[in-house]
């Protein structure tokens, strides 16, 4: 099997040249031809003077600078649109997603299979991570339709024609689970090991794993839905206190009328101000949706990918088609 394995780098020069070599024996040693794509997401440190290292030892091995750091998930598209195996494995660059499990996701990769999933039997990270990963699978499969017993990560592995499909997307938004849910369901989990980092720390902060889940409604209307429907419940509510207050005033002609009736009002008001905005949103997020051009990615150079194009010589290649 030819494996193309995408690996977003970030502040990784001391671990990268390891998961590499590591992976490569690994899968290597079970009969597969395999080309990395590794793509260095804005790091100030010497992790593309690594990349580079293993490009000029292994024409297999692809190195992708990026102008910025962008964000993990931009950084995998990058890399997806350079691979060329018949399957693409997801990993991390920290040793976490361990290259020791690989042949795990290829053997759970069988006819019928778009993509395998790690799951993990205990995640080696902080509780708040835990905890944040627990809060975007909720969301994720409110929003994103993510099929039941399916448990997301990143590390995976996933047919070409899964990945072909994702690279057509062309918002800066990105969430590549989202992508894989939206493209297929034959989706499956293969429990694994989760090892501890082998170097740093990890560079998701609190603001940055929140921008993350943010691009989660990119996905779905369903929050402009939500806003549909509690507007009806509202102007329902109006109404009815409306017609109760109605009643009460037919069988109390001295009722004194005043608060309640404002309360009425406003709520009548507001719930059909509401609805009317969920409708509207549902139109604007979703030519927002299909109509965001801002750039995926901005290569500044690469290596072994022809053309070799760098920010001083032609011109930086961007993410999203225009």
């Amino acid at each position: 099997m030819n494996i193309s394995i995408v690996i977003p780098c970030y502040y990784s020069e001391h671990m990268i040249g390891d998961v590499v070599r590591q992976t490569r024996a690994e899968l290597v040693g079970a009969g597969h031809r395999c080309e990395f794509v590794l793509v260095n997401d804005g790091s100030k440190d010497g992790t593309f003077n690594e990349i580079t290292a293993l490009c000029n030892e292994d024409p297999q091995v692809k190195g992708i600078d990026l102008m910025r750091n962008f964000g993990q998930h931009n950084a995998i598209m990058a890399g997806l649109r350079e691979a060329t195996g018949d399957v693409v494995m997801l990993m991390d660059d920290d040793m976490q997603t361990h290259p020791s499990q690989c042949l795990k996701l290829i053997d759970g990769l069988e006819d019928g299979v778009d993509v395998v999933f790690a799951s993990f039997r205990q995640h080696l990270e902080s509780w708040h991570r835990r905890m944040g990963s627990r809060f975007a699978m909720l969301t994720i499969r409110i929003l994103a339709g993510c099929p039941k017993g399916v448990t997301d990560s990143n590390f995976l592995i996933m047919r070409r024609c899964v990945s072909d499909v994702m690279i057509e997307y062309a918002s800066a938004s990105v969430y590549v689970q989202g992508l894989i849910f939206r493209t297929t369901d034959r989706i499956v989990n293969v429990e694994v090991e989760h090892f501890e980092r082998a170097d740093g720390e990890s560079g998701y902060t609190m603001k940055s794993l929140l921008r993350l889940w943010s691009t989660i409604l990119n996905y779905s209307v369903t929050p402009l839905r939500a806003a549909s429907v509690l507007g009806l419940l509202m102007g329902g509510a109006g109404l009815a206190g409306a017609v109760w207050l109605f009643i009460e005033r037919l069988l109390d002609p001295s009722m004194q009328m005043g608060w309640a009736s404002t309360m009425v009002a406003i709520l009548v008001c507001s719930g059909l101000i509401m609805l009317f905005m969920g409708v509207i949103g549902e139109y604007v997020g979703r030519l927002f949706m299909t109509t965001n051009k801002n750039p995926q990615f901005i290569v500044r150079t690469q290596r072994n990918i022809a053309p070799e194009d760098t920010c001083g010589g032609t011109s930086a290649r961007k993410g999203a088609p225009l």
